[in-house]
Order: C-alpha cells, then sequence, then structure tokens
C-alpha cells in the first residue's frame, strides 16, 4: 500500500463520533464533509465539518446505511477518504470494498478482515491458527439436533448459544441444562436471522463470573502492530457496556503482558489494518484469559486510552490508511486511570426504557481532567430513529480512585433536561461499594439493579434553587412556571431526570 495524502474526507456516520472525527481533522488541517437525514436536519454534527450533504429519509435504512447515497455524497464532494465511525456500516465489508472500488480510502480495516472477524466462527478459527486462547465452544455452526447435543455434551452446562454473525448482545441465549437447549437454539437462530440475515448458531461454555477486558491495538496492514493498554468493560445490561475504564483494576503488570501477547499475537496474524479492539473474557478465579470477538473499528470507548497514552486515536487511524507503517516505533507508556460514563436517553429507573422528545437547560460541566464527547445543544430534538446514546463523560486521574472522584463530581453537574437520561444512575455507580472497589463482572450490575435499585435522594434545596431560577430565567419564564418547577420531586425518581417540561407544565413521571 503506497502512501497517500488525506485532504478530503467524509464522515458516514452522525451525532458524537461525527463531531470527534472532525475535530481531529480540523486539527490536521483536512477539510471534512458530514451528511445527514431528514430528522437531523438541524443536528449539532452538521455544524462540525466545513461542508454537509443532505442525503433525505429518516430511518437509518433510508439515510445512514443507504451506501448508494454515500458514495454520492463522496462523489458530490470530492472526499479522497471515508471515516465511518462506529455503528452504521463501520464493519459492513461491501461498504469498506466499495469506497475503495470508488477511489477513496476507508479509514478502517480491508473487507477481508471485516469479514473474517465479523463472522465469530471465522475469528474463533484464525485466533485459535494464531495461538491465542479462546472460550473452549463448538468447532463451527450447529446445523441440528444431532449436532447440537453431541456440542453441548462435550462442552458442558452452563453454555451459550451465539449468533456467529451477530453482535450487540442479539442472538445470545444462555443454557442451563440439557432441558433448556433445544427452545433456547431455536430462539436463537430465529433472532440471529432476523437481526443480522445470518441463522447460523454456535455454541459456547459460558464463563462466569467473568470480566470483559478489551485490549486496544492498531495494525498497520503490513504486519506491525502495537498494543494501547486493556480496557475494563465489565459494567453492563444486556450484554451493552455502561461504564469503561483503563487500566483494568484487576490486571497487573504479568496478566497484562499476558494479554498483550495474545493481541499482538492475532493482529500480526491477519496483517491487520487500522484500530481495533481484541475482546476476551477473563476468569479471574483461574486467572485465565478467553478471546471473544474483535470489533473491526474505533471503539465508543477508545476516549479512555487516548486519555492514558496521549495518543489522537483518529489521527492514529488516518495515518494508517494514508500507507503510514509502524517501524520501529515503541509502544506508549500508561499514564493514570480513566473511567468513561455513557450518557443514554434512556430511563435507568423504569426498565432503560429509551426517552425522546427536545433537550432543555443543558448544562455541560468543564474540567481540567474531563472531556465530554457529545453533540448536544438546547432545544435538539432526540429522536426515535437512532441510536439512543447522547454522548460520553471521560475523566482522568492520577489514581483509580482520583478518576472516580473526578467522574462523580461531572456527573452531578451535568443537566440534560426535557428527557430522561442515564446520568443518575451513574452518579450512583460512582457511589455503588462493588465498582468502588473493583470488586464487580459481568453479571454485577443487572444483579445490583434487580436487588437493590434505589432512587437517588434529590440534591439539597439551594441546587434545586439554582436551577429552578436558571431555567425560569433562560425561557423568561413567570413566577408561577418557576414555582411550579420549585416543587420536590416525587418519590421514586431521582430529582435530576424525575421530570420532562411539556410546554409550562412539569409532568411527574
Amino acid at each position: 500500500m503506497s502512501k497517500r495524502k488525506i485532504t478530503k474526507l467524509l464522515v458516514a456516520n452522525r451525532g458524537e463520533i461525527a463531531v470527534r472525527v472532525c475535530q481531529t481533522c480540523r486539527e490536521l488541517g483536512i477539510a471534512t464533509v458530514t451528511v445527514f437525514s431528514d430528522a437531523d436536519a438541524d443536528a449539532v454534527h452538521r455544524y462540525a465539518s466545513d461542508e454537509s450533504i443532505a442525503l433525505g429519509g429518516n430511518t437509518p435504512a433510508e439515510s445512514y446505511l443507504d451506501v448508494a447515497k454515500l458514495l454520492a455524497a463522496v462523489a458530490d464532494s470530492g472526499a479522497d477518504a471515508v471515516h465511518p465511525g462506529y455503528g452504521f456500516l463501520s464493519e459492513n465489508a461491501d461498504f469498506s470494498a466499495a469506497v475503495e472500488a470508488a477511489g477513496a480510502l476507508f479509514v478502517g480495516p480491508t473487507a477481508e478482515h471485516i469479514n473474517a472477524m465479523g463472522d465469530k466462527v471465522e475469528a474463533r478459527r484464525r485466533m485459535i491458527a494464531a495461538g491465542v486462547p479462546v472460550t473452549p465452544g463448538s468447532d463451527g455452526p450447529v446445523t441440528d439436533g444431532k449436532e447440537l447435543t453431541a456440542a453441548a455434551n462435550e462442552i458442558g452446562f452452563p453454555l451459550l448459544v451465539k449468533a456467529a454473525g451477530g453482535g450487540g448482545g442479539k442472538g445470545i441465549r444462555r443454557v442451563n441444562n440439557a432441558g433448556e437447549l433445544e427452545a433456547a437454539w431455536q430462539r436463537a437462530v430465529s433472532e440471529a436471522g432476523s437481526a443480522f440475515g445470518d441463522a447460523r448458531v454456535y455454541l459456547e461454555r459460558l464463563v462466569e463470573p467473568a470480566r470483559h477486558i478489551e485490549a486496544q491495538v492498531l495494525g498497520d496492514g503490513h504486519g506491525g502492530a502495537l498494543f494501547l493498554g486493556e480496557r475494563e468493560c465489565s459494567l453492563q445490561r444486556k450484554h451493552q457496556k455502561l461504564v469503561e475504564e483503563t487500566p483494568s483494576p484487576v490486571i497487573d503488570e504479568a496478566q497484562r503482558a499476558e494479554l498483550r501477547e495474545a493481541a499482538i499475537a492475532g493482529v500480526t496474524a491477519l496483517k491487520y489494518r487500522g484500530a481495533g479492539t481484541m475482546e476476551f473474557l477473563y476468569d479471574e478465579n483461574r486467572r485465565e484469559f478467553y478471546f471473544l470477538e474483535m470489533n473491526t473499528r474505533l471503539q465508543v470507548e477508545h476516549p479512555v486510552t487516548e486519555m492514558v497514552t496521549g495518543l489522537d486515536l483518529v489521527h492514529e487511524q488516518l495515518l494508517i490508511a494514508e500507507g503510514t507503517r509502524f517501524g520501529d516505533r515503541t509502544e506508549p507508556e500508561l499514564n493514570g486511570h480513566s473511567i468513561e460514563f455513557r450518557v443514554y436517553a434512556e430511563d435507568p429507573y423504569r426498565g432503560f426504557v429509551p426517552s425522546t422528545g427536545k433537550i432543555q437547560a443543558l448544562r455541560l460541566p468543564h474540567s481540567p481532567f474531563g472531556r465530554i464527547d457529545a453533540a448536544l445543544r438546547d432545544g435538539m430534538e432526540v429522536s426515535p430513529f437512532y441510536d439512543p446514546m447522547l454522548g460520553k463523560v471521560i475523566v482522568w486521574g492520577p489514581t483509580r480512585d482520583a478518576a472516580i472522584r473526578r467522574l462523580r463530581a461531572m456527573l452531578s453537574r451535568t443537566r440534560i433536561g426535557g428527557i430522561h437520561t442515564t446520568v443518575p444512575l451513574g452518579i450512583e455507580i460512582c457511589n455503588w461499594d462493588d465498582f468502588v472497589q473493583g470488586t464487580f463482572h459481568t453479571q454485577s450490575l443487572e444483579a445490583y439493579l434487580d436487588r437493590e435499585h434505589l432512587p437517588i435522594a434529590p440534591p439539597p434545596l439551594p441546587v434545586q434553587l439554582a436551577a429552578v431560577v436558571a431555567r425560569a430565567f433562560t425561557a423568561k419564564a413567570g413566577a408561577a412556571e418557576a414555582a411550579s418547577l420549585a416543587t420536590p420531586p416525587t418519590a421514586g425518581n431521582p430529582w435530576q431526570q424525575a421530570a420532562r417540561l411539556e410546554g409550562s407544565k412539569r409532568v411527574t413521571r
């Protein structure tokens, strides 16, 4: 791959990741182009770039997933590179190939890498060949009842039935005993076919309790590979991450070296190109890692790695896409501790039901040791068409305890009115003993929510009154509205997300 300078980049995505990519390009003097749907006609990411092109439509299929429209935008804008962000088409091999066939650089892996790692069965096969430890499981897809029974008996219970082409927690079923096996298999096959157009499933031993620990890697496409530390991603609900941090509170230097060796072996064997994440299950009792999957894109949680390495991972992606080889480049030292909390437009006190509406009284805090990756503004509509993640709050500290204190402080000063968000839950997590002590695993958060999900106490009355006054003056509201807003929240909901404003009325949830 010869070196080729990127001069104009199209971001085939929306929201905070589109803004994030544009920020790096602006620093590097690279012109940027964003795209937008009808639902995002006034979205923040439109104004983060030098140009913006309308895709039309509202749903992802009508806009951000429409390859023909995106390629037309590349041609119309004269962009010589495309960054896919994460989600949408970021791990779509056909899109990667189509971009490069059109003469533009795809800022990410080759189509071959995406295909190989997107197929969980093929990914397992390749990692085994590279000497990377994998979770014990079936040799390939399970296609009939006879294979199902034989594989399950060999693996043992409990186990998981998993979609071969899946991700995001879909197409996964837990099986505790032989009596549950057939029904779980049928459900997983049905869900996998519906969600991914690929009904193949395989079996894998259930490792529990387990930690979800991932390795951030870079590959230059020529066999060069760099390990940028691990991230602890065990605080999840329904296989969706909520809190990520680096380094892991349970990994020592010897285990980190073991994880690095496995990750580098996999990347080198692939001759992988771009930023990627090797995800592992970690059996804390046995002190063993098992390869889970590889995400062939920039991760949502990439900022924590940036905070402890001092690297800009988007810049690294661009350099790799241009053809830069690592040569004798050394890996960065890790400095301090970083934690990220994902802010979703969901109500964590009502089963994480999505929340839509108009954002009001937005207040995002500033900190010398933190950052907020988001694309939010007062008055913007949160639509039902896209993923509910609004952004992330990220902090750095010299120690894990300091990082937790800073995360708690930033979240407590974050105000996103008009909709429900997960911010109150983030504050609650910062005060949760298991998190503070680092004694959690992948099932801990859901068990905690089921067992003790109590509402957060409202902040002191002066804080409430200050918020009321700011809201009233900002909206030029009358005294009557201010008085109604000052009414204490009802029991069972935290103050910060207890209500959304509809017109001039406060509606309690």
